[in-house]
This record gives C-alpha cells, structure tokens and sequence, in this order.
C-alpha cells in the first residue's frame, strides 16, 4: 500500500489540472533515444467516438464463440471460434508489448470482397488477444482473413513488440463465384517488411511497399500468390524478382501523393537529413521521385519528438497551412471538408496534414525491451492531436479511467465526464483565433508530457520492486489516476480559455496559462480596473494579420473604404 500511495503522490506532482484516413509513424529501437520501439497513431474519422478499449485475457472452453463486429459501422459479421487463451488488451496493444496501427489505402475497388467477414479493425483487435509477437500477429491476421473472408479495402498495419518492428501491407481478391454460392478468390495477397534497426518508417493512407526481397524469412513475409495474382488481374507482367506490391495494388495519382505521402514526407524531413529533394514527390508534381520505404535519423529520436510530429500542419514547408488565406485572421491550420473545390472550372485541394480536426483518439505506444513485456506504455489521448495532450496508460492496465470509457458519451450524446467531449470543446474553440489560443494550449501540453515523462521513470522503478502480481495493480491504478487528472487539468485549461479569450477580446492577464493551472488562477489572475468589482482593465483586441486584412480590403474595399 505505501507503494501505490507513493506513486499516486509522485503522479500528483503534476500541477492540477476508424478510420478512413489515418497516420502511422514507427521508429525501431535501435533509432530511439531510450531504446523503445515505437508506433504512433491517430484514427481520424468524422463518425469515430475517441474511447480506450479494454478487453481482459482470459481462458475459454472448447467450442465458445467471438461475435465480429464491422469496427468502422457496427454492422454484425459473423461468429468465429474462440482462441483457448487470449491476452488483456488495451488500446492498440495487448499484455505483451505487441503494438498494431493501421492506416487505410484503399487500392483496387474491384479487390473489395462484399462477402467478406472479417474487417481491418477486426483483424487489430482479435490479433491482438491472440499474438504475442509482430511475427505471430502478420501470420495470425493472414490466416485470419484467408478462413473467413476480408471485409475491407487495402490496408497499411505497423506491427510492433519489443524486438522487432514491421510494415505489413494487404489487399483483398475481390469476388469470383465458385459454383458452390461461394467466393474463389477468398483472402489476401499481402506483403510484411521489417523494419532495419536504427530506421524510421511511416505510412498514412497510401500502401508504400514497392519490390522486397523474396528470399529473406527473416525480414521479408508475403503471401505465395502476391505476384501470381497480380498477373491474373493483369496489374503485372513482369518477373517476381522486380513485382512492386504498391505499383500493382494501389498505383499512387496526385491526391494520394498530396494527401497521404506528404505527411510522411513531413515526418521523415523532421527526424532526418536529405529530404528536401523530395518535395516534389510529397506536393504529387513528381510520382518517378518515390521516398524509401524507411530512412535513417539523423539524430536518435525521443518520444516527445514523436508526440510533436503527430502534431505538424506541414510548418516551414510550402504547403504550411497557417500562412495562406485559407488559415483566415487568424492562422488556423485547418480545412473544413470536402478536400477538393472547384473554381472557374479549375480543380484545387486543400492540405491533409498529419494533425487534423476530425481525430477519434490518438497514441503513441512503446514497446520497450528493458523492462517487462507488461511494462510497455501507450501514451493516449484524444481528438485533435495539436490541441489534446497524451497521458501514459501501461499495457497491464486492467480498467478504463471514466473520462476514457466506451459508453461515457457518444457522437450523438455530450457527456460533461467525458474527455473526448471536454478536449473536443477546447480544440474548437480554439480554432477560432488559433494563433493566439493554441500556444497557451501548448505550454500546457509540452508541460504535461514533459513531467510524464519524467514521471514513468520513477514510476518503472517502482514497479520493478514489486511483485508481478502487485505491479500489474500498481501500474493499472497509476494509470486510471493519471488520466482522469489530466482530464481535471484539461477541465480547468477549459474555464481559463474561455474566460481570456471570449467574443474576440483577449483579457490582459498577471502571469500566464501555467501559472493559473498551477493553483494562482481565479479573477485576481486577470487585470482589473482596480476599484474593487472584478471588471478587466487593458482588454486587447488583436484584430486580424495583415495578409486577411489585405484580401478582405481586395474583396470590398470600396465598400469598407473610409472616406474622410
């Protein structure tokens, strides 16, 4: 007991307070400063409720049954026997360390199975009650889809534990009937990779695997049929030795360059060297000019450098969302969908960084080979990465914090305990004077992480003196409490922002957004007028930045025109 009241007080020293089109940035151990391996997601769907799954290990008798539910829907599939074991999960990793990320490519449409049974989402969570390494999860996903039929379009999985770290890229044989009310071509053509030690990848919502080595177990894993079958569609006619997985499946055109390679683009020009000269490709002018699958750091790249890449509007490039008239008065990173528009019969896109709005729930997991398998650390948050905050939650835990949990709150219900409604209100809000609004956000959060990181080290010392039974307990506890107080923090942050910042004013203030957090807020925060009513003195009014100034002025100017 004195232990768990130990680490909760430690946790205390923190100041109060599906996906369609996805991002996937992993880094192998041997590219990480703290020797982890990592994978970070986000699930970026209009229609996705941002909740920690949990499901428990157990044991089950002969002849039980798992329902299989359409991930992205809710739609019923099917019923598929139930392993005899099954390991605890939560989020996108199980008891193990065994991490699983997606992102979807789509590819042929005429490769879709309508008859299918088991879907991408699916495929992540059975995988990861049944798996305990990346190299038992590529064959578990591949078995699975091959006996009960795959239900979705091409996929992108980042597969990791704490050894190795790999791509795994598939697609379904669309539907051919077999005489027998039956599908002939059931299953999937797919291709895994591993990772190099000392290397980084990515993939967001376009299938990056080109040729591979066909005689390469140990780093290389693809299905018998990969090249036979492209050539029986007629994608190919080449030899197995230069078959492209990508090039055949999903041949890229300029929105899967501009849309979905850029933010690998923005990802690998962040963490290492040489990138520039792939601008073009990233911006869809040069598809010949393809990126490597992986690349070398240039420097070994920390966890909270990885927070901050799942957090880029494509800054300092040509594509910066913040700079052109799009980001309004006020520099906001965002564009409202659709992506493409029309003007004078032209055709325009808007950018899809790697941040965007309509995020569910994000992370970035370890897998980390020196402490135990159990001790690996999801780090969860939810809705839009730049303006949310991740919070550390053990692959032990057993239980969900309220704030996180399935039922608290849905798209179609507000929950005032629910974190993903209470970061959504913040995030939104904030888009209405971004430029001002988001880097009081930022000091919160680069705070917050900062100290959690810390924190875990203390925290994994902790635990190493305990039994395994009584780690698990200590761990799990550790993280439910550390979660909700961040969803107090986040509450607190809420009630500030709104305070400085409503109808356009900004409220002059005597210190800034931490200090507040940190136990001095209340009126006596912001700048009266000193006759003893709480009415704010000094109140700002930042206007607009000069190039919104300057279009409004050429949009109706001789109407706004002052005449003197």
């Amino acid at each position: 007991m004195r232990k768990l009241q130990y680490c909760l007080a430690a946790a205390a020293l923190f100041p109060h307070g599906a996906a369609a089109a996805c991002t996937n940035f992993i880094v192998t151990n041997g590219a990480s400063t703290d020797g982890s391996a990592m994978v970070s997601y986000a699930a970026d769907s209009h229609a996705l409720y941002g909740a920690l799954y949990h499901t428990p290990g157990g044991k089950f008798r002969a002849g039980a049954m798992l329902p299989v539910y359409e991930w992205d829907t809710g739609r019923y599939l099917t019923d598929i026997p139930q392993a005899g074991e099954t390991y605890s999960t939560v989020g996108n990793m199980n008891e193990h360390s065994l991490i699983i990320g997606e992102t979807t490519y789509g590819g042929r449409p005429e490769l879709e199975d309508s008859t299918g049974l088991i879907d991408y989402g699916s495929l992540i969570y059975i995988t990861l009650q049944r798996a305990k390494t990346a190299r038992e999860a590529i064959l578990t996903i591949a078995e699975l889809a091959n006996t009960y039929g795959y239900a979705s379009s091409g996929e992108s999985f980042s597969i990791v534990d704490p050894e190795e770290a790999w791509i795994m890229e598939l697609i379904g044989k669309g539907y051919k009937d077999d005489g027998k009310g039956g599908n002939a071509r059931k299953g999937i053509v797919w291709v895994a990779r591993r990772i190099p030690d000392g290397y980084v990848s990515a993939h967001a919502n376009q299938a990056r695997i080109t040729t591979f080595p066909k005689d390469d177990p140990e780093n290389c894993l693809y299905s018998p049929d990969v090249a036979a079958f492209a050539r029986e569609m007629g994608y190919y006619d080449g030899t197995d030795e230069d078959f492209s997985f990508c090039e055949a499946y999903a041949p890229a055109d300029f929105g899967a360059l501009r849309g979905c390679e850029a933010r690998v683009w923005a990802f690998f020009r962040t963490v290492a060297d040489g990138m520039d000269k792939y601008v073009d490709y990233a911006m869809g002018h040069n598809a010949e000019n393809r990126m490597p699958l992986w690349v070398k750091p240039r420097t070994k790249v920390s966890p909270k450098v990885v927070f901050d890449c799942m957090r880029d509007h494509y800054e300092g490039t040509p594509m910066d969302m913040t700079t052109d008239i799009g980001a309004g008065g006020s520099a906001c990173p965002y564009r409202w969908r659709p992506m493409y528009f029309e003007v004078d019969g032209v055709e325009y896109c808007n950018e899809r960084a790697t941040a965007t709005q309509q995020t569910g729930f994000w992370f970035v997991a370890q897998a980390r080979p020196d402490v135990p398998d159990n001790m690996g650390i999801l780090w969860f948050g939810v809705d839009d990465a730049a303006t949310s905050c991740l919070t550390p939650i053990y692959c032990c835990t057993q239980g969900v914090p309220e704030c996180l949990s399935e039922g608290n709150g849905s798209m179609l219900e507000y929950s005032p305990t629910s974190a993903f409604w209470l970061f959504n209100r913040v995030s939104n809000f904030a888009y209405m004077r971004y430029d001002m609004i988001a880097g009081d956000i930022r000091k919160v959060v680069d705070k917050w992480e900062n100290e959690a990181l810390r924190l875990v080290r203390d925290v994994d010392a902790e635990a190493m003196t305990l039994s395994p039974k009584a780690r698990g307990k200590f761990l799990s506890e550790f993280s439910i409490a550390t979660a909700q107080q961040l969803f107090d923090r986040w509450s607190k942050l809420d009630k500030y922002l709104l305070v400085k910042y409503m109808d356009g004013n900004v409220k002059s203030e005597h210190a800034g957004v931490l200090e507040y957090l940190d136990g001095k807020g209340g009126p006596a925060h912001f700048v009266d007028n000193g006759n003893g009513k709480q009415i704010p003195d000094k109140i700002q009014f930042p206007g607009y930045g000069e190039k919104w100034k300057r279009a409004v002025a050429k949009d109706n100017g001789e109407i706004l025109k002052v005449i003197k």
